[in-house]
């Protein structure tokens, strides 16, 4: 099972970010209420394609838990049964968790398929845990730290839920996100716990340091970026053109704004040092090409009114800085063979 792990974890970092990319992107189809209930979608493993599978049919099997669009309300199935021609209320009750209850087709698959993402991440994650008994004897801890990852998963899912119960609360989506990045940090651990030394880096206890405040001020960044995106969904959800979104930004916002700069200047800092001292951090690279992107992305969406996908790259870009950080922070710490 040893010789499984690593192949396992990887895998289940990569659809972490997936499921990143796709909850991103339900965002920014305004996809999130696409399916109205959880785990199923209108009741159904495979959700509907067309609004009239969502109409009351007569002469139709249903079956519990099925859902139905009527008056401009979702009914759920009490229990299975056979409808006749005419609607009959007793076999039917109000679906009590939100009265959103409207059919888009595209966004209910863009949605499904951001659920099926997260179901996989789930289960490569639960094998992760499988394998991970092959460390029995050497390295007990990364048991219990794949376990972790497991429980983190299924609260992720149930976070998951409680957004749809909310209709996309601004906070939980925000928790949603920072449980996320505990994930990926968890599983980036795990990752490094069992790799080997690269021969031909070379450790300096500056750049570590730095990399680790680095590390941080992204981290705070994406805080920070939360708080933002809190402020102009409000705004968007208010029915307001794109135009207004940031006009009249919050407090955060500058700082978020001012903070980048201090995150490219760190990251340089990081840079230099690990090329004139040739530390040989190959990775070190992409840490200047993901902020430079970060900020041109953020450029566009503050003085050309959130062009479109400019929301999904800032925020998936964000995360994919702080998992490279990380890892590079913990490939500077490793000195000894496993």
């Amino acid at each position: 099972m040893k010789k499984y792990f690593l192949t396992s974890a990887k895998v289940a970092l990569v659809l972490v970010y997936l499921v990143i990319f796709a909850g991103a992107f339900v965002r920014l189809t305004g996809s999130g209420m696409g399916c109205p209930d959880w785990p199923k979608c209108f009741g159904y493993y495979i959700p509907p394609t067309e609004k009239k599978e969502l109409l009351f049919t007569p002469n139709r099997d249903y079956e519990k838990g099925q859902v139905i669009i009527k008056d401009e309300t979702l009914l759920v199935v009490k229990s299975d049964f056979h409808s006749k021609a005419n609607f009959e209320t007793t076999n039917w009750e109000k679906y009590t968790k939100h009265d959103y209850a409207i059919f888009n087709p595209i966004h209910t698959w863009v949605e499904y398929i951001n659920r099926l993402l997260g179901a996989l991440a789930g289960i490569f994650c639960l094998s992760t845990f499988i394998f991970s008994f092959g460390y029995w004897k050497k390295k007990k801890q990364l048991i219990f730290l794949s376990l972790l990852i497991c429980v983190l998963m299924g609260f992720q899912a149930w976070i998951g839920k409680t957004v749809v119960d909310s209709v996309l609360n601004p906070i939980k989506i925000s928790l949603h996100m920072l449980t996320a990045l505990l994930i990926i940090s968890l599983q980036i651990y795990s990752i490094n716990s069992v790799q080997l030394k690269e021969k031909w880096i070379k450790f300096d206890a500056k750049f570590n340091k730095t990399l680790l405040f680095a590390l941080l001020l992204t981290l705070f960044q994406i805080l920070l970026g939360t708080s933002v995106r809190e402020h102009v969904d409000l705004i968007s959800e208010s029915g307001a053109p794109k135009i207004l979104w940031l006009q009249n930004p919050t407090i955060t916002f500058y700082i978020h704004r001012t903070f980048s700069i201090l995150v490219l200047l760190t990251n340089l800092y990081v840079w230099n040092r690990n090329r004139s001292l040739i530390l040989n951090f190959q990775k070190i690279n992409w840490l200047l090409y993901i902020i430079g992107i970060e900020i041109f992305t953020g450029i566009l969406m503050f003085y050309f009114h959130f062009p479109f996908g400019t929301q999904t790259i800032h925020v998936v870009l964000a995360t994919l800085l702080f998992g490279i950080q990380f890892y590079l922070f913990l490939r500077s710490l490793k000195k000894e063979k496993i």
